[in-house]
């Protein structure tokens, strides 16, 4: 059985049990999603994006 579930809820997920359990405060989390999305609008997006899609492929694994 196959699960998909989008990054962003998976990321979503692990920032609100930071929160809850590591006693993040919710001011540096937002700062983290802040400082997260305006490096997705400079030179090193793309880089960003072929990496992260790279490290997706290796947890899931081949495809058959």
């Amino acid at each position: 059985m196959t699960v998909s579930l989008p990054l962003v809820f998976v990321l979503g997920v692990i920032a609100w049990a930071a929160i809850k359990f590591l006693s993040i405060r919710l001011w540096v989390a937002v700062v983290i999603a802040l400082f997260g999305f305006w490096l997705s609008h400079t030179f090193l997006a793309p880089a960003i994006e072929s990496g992260t899609r790279s490290g997706v492929g290796v947890v899931n694994g081949p495809h058959k």
